[in-house]
């Protein structure tokens, strides 16, 4: 079997998106476990080479179909041209670009052209101005597989996290800890951790309030909500345990207690994640039908263009994503 084909999005292109993919692509790491083709600007990708000289120049490619005819890195023309960089600057046609690479890279996904989608990074406001309602890639990528019940999972440092919730408001975070929600969420963890091959697959669920609501004190989720969707899924051979207090619990797991920690709302994971790797940090988006990683960081306006941009979590997400095909190609199942 011959490495996956795998579709990077470039992002937006007056963020560090151009300058990460050329950095990434300079080093031995992703061409060792892929054949990457990248749906983006080939000028923005020229001109942050200057950051990367080792990196293979870009290949224009406009059919499908003669990617394998490209010289060195394919970049697909999507028919959306992109706005002439201007690094830091946000921009409504750079949003509208970067939305419309996504779709391009879904849609191969959908048709199994491509093994697998790597994302990077977007700006929220960016695409509002663009005129579209995404909340983020997530949301996107969820509509268009007909994924409604999505989560967002964290690998960083050794971390593996999955989120019960991604973007919302803390109000509604808290009224979404619900027993049903948190079952699929543990359900969906496990089945990360059985996909990665891990011979264990010890999963700790985070409490939502302090010290685990110490028996009701601070609060009633523990008891009503997340205690009976553990022992759900404990019933169900799942080796899962909790509520354990989040003060801990990520500690615990980074020193090899737990493989996976499910956690309640989207910074409660995100900050133990990225405050020991955030240069690290790979997002992947479980319960839909395709492959989907991306970086763990933003656009990154103060930075782009200076050459400053690191590309460690774009690595570390196409890394990932050839291992989820891999997996996937042994016949692990259809849904990641």
């Amino acid at each position: 079997m011959g490495l996956p084909l795998i579709a990077i999005t470039m992002g937006d292109v007056n963020g560090i998106g151009p300058e990460i993919l050329a950095k990434a692509l300079a080093r031995p790491e992703p061409w060792m476990v892929c054949r990457p083709v990248i749906v983006g600007d080939w000028r923005a990708f020229e001109a942050a080479r200057a950051f990367a000289p080792e990196c293979p120049p870009g290949g224009l490619v406009r059919d499908f179909s003669a990617l394998a005819e490209a010289d060195g890195v394919p970049i697909f023309d999507a028919g959306k041209p992109a706005p002439v960089r201007t690094p830091g600057v946000l921009s409504a046609d750079a949003g509208r670009c970067a939305v419309e690479w996504v779709k391009t890279a879904v849609r191969w996904a959908i048709e199994q052209r491509v093994a697998a989608l790597v994302t990077c990074p977007i700006n929220k406001e960016g695409i509002h101005r663009a005129g579209y309602a995404y909340a983020g890639h997530t949301e996107l990528i969820a509509e268009m597989t007909g994924s409604p019940d999505y989560r967002m999972c964290l690998f960083a440092g050794g971390m593996r996290l999955v989120h019960i919730t991604s973007h919302m408001s803390m109000l509604d975070a808290i009224a979404a800890v619900r027993k049903d929600r948190i079952a699929k969420s543990i359900r969906t963890g496990h089945e990360a951790l059985v996909r990665l091959g891990l011979p264990r697959k010890k999963i700790a669920v985070a409490a939502l309030n302090p010290h685990a609501a110490e028996g009701g004190a601070f609060g009633a989720e523990e008891e009503m909500e997340i205690v009976p969707a553990i022992e759900t899924c404990r019933s169900e051979g799942i080796d899962c345990s909790g509520p354990h207090p989040a003060d801990t619990v990520f500690r615990r797991m980074r020193a090899g207690e737990f493989d996976l920690v499910v956690a309640m709302y989207h910074d409660q994971g995100h900050i133990p994640a990225k405050l020991v790797a955030m240069d690290e940090g790979v997002n992947v988006t479980l319960g839909i039908p395709i492959i989907r990683t991306s970086v763990d960081h933003g656009t990154a306006y103060d930075i782009a263009g200076t050459g400053d941009a690191r590309a460690d979590s774009l690595v570390a997400a196409i890394e990932l994503a050839a291992r989820f095909a891999a997996a996937k190609g042994r016949g692990a199942g259809q849904e990641v």
